[in-house]
């Protein structure tokens, strides 16, 4: 049976590749500062089980400590030349998509039908999905384009590097929403919105929810984050309790909301400011930079039509 914890482990010893690769790259401008967060990282994903909160937490410190010091570098492991990835890619053209796909395929598959098979464990199917078809993502690609062995983690180094602390943003703000949720943060923005809103209707409630669910997600940067904070103010006790909306359907389309505050917010950095990095755009050090600008017509909308199919679905 496959479970989180193997997860878990997969992921820690790649961040532990990485983090030997780094330490022996010469040509890293900042080898042993960035060696020492993957290092961390893997350290966290294959004990922290084991550790106690308060040694979980002192990971978490020296992880921030080396990126506010900035001791990351980026590096450009020798892989493949210019040259021979622009023959690869002649040769090969749009099927060199095909081992991406394989991920979404094997994911959707997973959740749908394997799921109610002995292979997976009852906590995070959908989680364990997303990781075999990582897993079988590169076999198939290992064994179509036959690399170096190598050369998968060095590539996976490299783009680690080029995203950097960002990389590990969501995880980090996902444990924030949670610390949120237990210290009663949801109890109070509830009460807050009650006192101001007119939560006795059921549109405003929808409403309240989903745009809050925005809201928060804009100051904190990630969805995940927010979820928990305001199911807890408004989509639990008002949207579902109160007015009899599908759990179900209420969260997941809770959650839709609160991407569209993703789109809109520099706090969501590895989807909006280092994809302005890598792509070298003039505005790339702004705030709300291209990326963001073109992307907050379709929040917008996306937002509306939120609440629409949530008043319309749930109840």
């Amino acid at each position: 049976m496959i479970t989180l914890t193997h997860v878990y482990v997969l992921a820690g010893l790649m961040f532990a590749a990485f983090a030997v690769l780094t330490v022996l790259d010469r040509a890293h401008p900042r080898r042993f500062g960035t060696a020492a967060f993957w290092a961390l990282l893997a350290v966290s994903f294959l004990f922290g089980s084991w550790l106690s909160d308060l040694m979980n937490g002192v990971l978490v410190l020296l992880l921030a400590l080396l990126a506010g010091f900035r001791l990351l570098g980026q590096s450009s492991p020798p892989t493949t030349s210019a040259q021979e990835r622009l023959e690869s890619a002649e040769r090969r053209g749009d099927a060199l998509f095909l081992p991406a796909l394989i991920i979404p395929a094997v994911a959707l598959i997973g959740v749908l039908v394997l799921e109610k098979t002995p292979l997976f464990g009852e906590e995070q199917p959908t989680i364990i999905a997303l990781a075999l078809g990582v897993v079988i993502a590169l076999i198939a690609a290992m064994a179509w384009l036959r690399p170096r062995p190598i050369t998968p983690l060095q590539e996976g180094r490299r783009l680690m590097d080029a995203v950097g602390w960002a990389g590990i943003l969501p995880q980090t703000l996902a444990a924030l929403g949670a610390v949120f949720a237990l210290a009663g943060l949801g109890d109070q923005v509830g009460a807050l919105l009650t006192t101001y809103l007119p939560l006795d209707l059921r549109l405003m409630a929808v409403i309240a929810y989903c745009v809050g669910m925005a809201a928060f997600t804009f100051v904190m940067g990630n969805a995940f984050a927010a979820f928990p904070v305001m199911t807890a103010a408004v989509g639990l006790p008002i949207v579902i309790l109160q007015f009899g909306g599908n759990p179900a359907v209420v969260c997941a389309i809770g959650m839709l909301a609160g991407f569209c505050g993703t789109l809109t917010t520099p706090m969501a950095a590895n989807f909006n400011v280092v994809p302005a990095a890598l792509l070298d755009l003039p505005d790339r050090d702004k705030p709300f930079n291209g990326v963001i600008r073109a992307q907050l017509p379709t929040a917008g909308m996306i937002l509306i039509a939120n609440i629409c199919l949530m008043y319309f679905l749930a109840f």
